[in-house]
């Protein structure tokens, strides 16, 4: 029941503290000291996605290691801020590719993009979305949080500005959902 709360915590639906593991503080600390800007991934990993949530004030990045392939390689999320990484998915770094669903579905004026992932029965959906059939034209980007099989709402947390995102290749490394 750890990362459920945790992830309750951060998204600031709970008023108590949020409790980070001393593992992951030696992480998150060893981390904030070689971070990209204005991301959770080091100087020499992948950015694959990453901003600054307009609510919570964290970073939410998804990393992957500079030998990214389907067999070879990591991939991973974190939620957080430097130096305080809070959620930090898969923690082991092998076969993570398998951990993972990619989607992205693309047409005149349409852009969506998803990499999809689960954690002790709550879904994560990293999402870039571009909508130019709306009126004005409508661009998201984020996290989405879902509760399957229970009566939560969905909870989205979006990005403040654009994105740094490169989902090139991840058709080939990531299963498709």
């Amino acid at each position: 029941m750890k990362i459920p709360m945790l992830i309750f915590a951060s998204i600031a639906l709970a008023a108590s503290p949020v409790l980070i593991s001393s593992s992951n503080q030696a992480a998150a600390s060893a981390q904030g000291k070689t971070l990209q800007v204005n991301t959770l991934c080091a100087k020499d990993e992948r950015v694959i996605f990453a901003c600054m949530l307009k609510q919570p004030a964290k970073i939410v990045s998804v990393c992957a290691s500079k030998n990214l392939t389907s067999e070879t390689g990591y991939l991973q999320y974190r939620f957080g801020s430097p130096g305080r990484v809070e959620l930090e998915f898969p923690k082991d770094r092998t076969g993570t590719q398998q951990k993972f669903k990619y989607n992205h579905y693309f047409r005149a004026r349409v852009d969506l993009t998803e990499i999809n992932f689960s954690v002790d029965g709550v879904s994560y959906s990293v999402f870039d979305d571009y909508q130019a059939e709306e009126k004005p034209a409508v661009s998201e980007q984020g996290v989405a949080i879902n509760w399957p099989g229970t009566t939560k709402k969905e909870v989205r947390l979006t990005c403040r500005t654009k994105p740094k995102a490169d989902f090139a290749d991840l058709q080939d490394v990531l299963r498709e959902h």
